[in-house]
């Protein structure tokens, strides 16, 4: 049994931060490749970023490529997302995944899944 639990979200200011993060269960942490994913209200849950099991070879959606940050630190068993410049399109609940073999952007990679946090931004 693998559980994810993320921190809470909040309300940010456009061109703010935020930095989520997400608790997973269990003591084979490092050999999951994590995900982000998130989905906004009346669309499709979209994929933001992965990273590798051992922390590099990160990948972003284009959205949010050179704004959004995906880390992990594995003593700790988190995975982070550090969203800067931030914009009113990036409002959505935020998920964070567990994949067992690789870094994927397809939401069936994952096999575990956090329960959702609410990240609102105003204009």
């Amino acid at each position: 049994q693998v559980q994810l639990v993320e921190s809470e979200g909040g309300l940010v200011q456009a061109g703010g931060s935020l930095r989520l993060s997400c608790v997973v269960s269990g003591r084979t942490f490092s050999t999951y490749a994590m995900g982000w994913f998130r989905q906004a209200p009346g669309k499709e849950r979209e994929f933001v970023a992965t990273v590798r099991g051992s922390g590099d070879g990160a990948y972003y959606a284009e959205s949010v490529r050179g704004r959004f940050t995906i880390s992990r630190d594995n003593a700790k068993n988190t995975v982070y997302l550090q969203m800067n410049s931030l914009g009113p399109e990036d409002t959505a609940v935020y998920y964070c995944a567990a994949s067992r073999n690789y870094p994927c952007v397809r939401q069936y990679c994952y096999t575990y899944w956090g329960q959702g946090t609410q990240v609102s931004v105003s204009s």
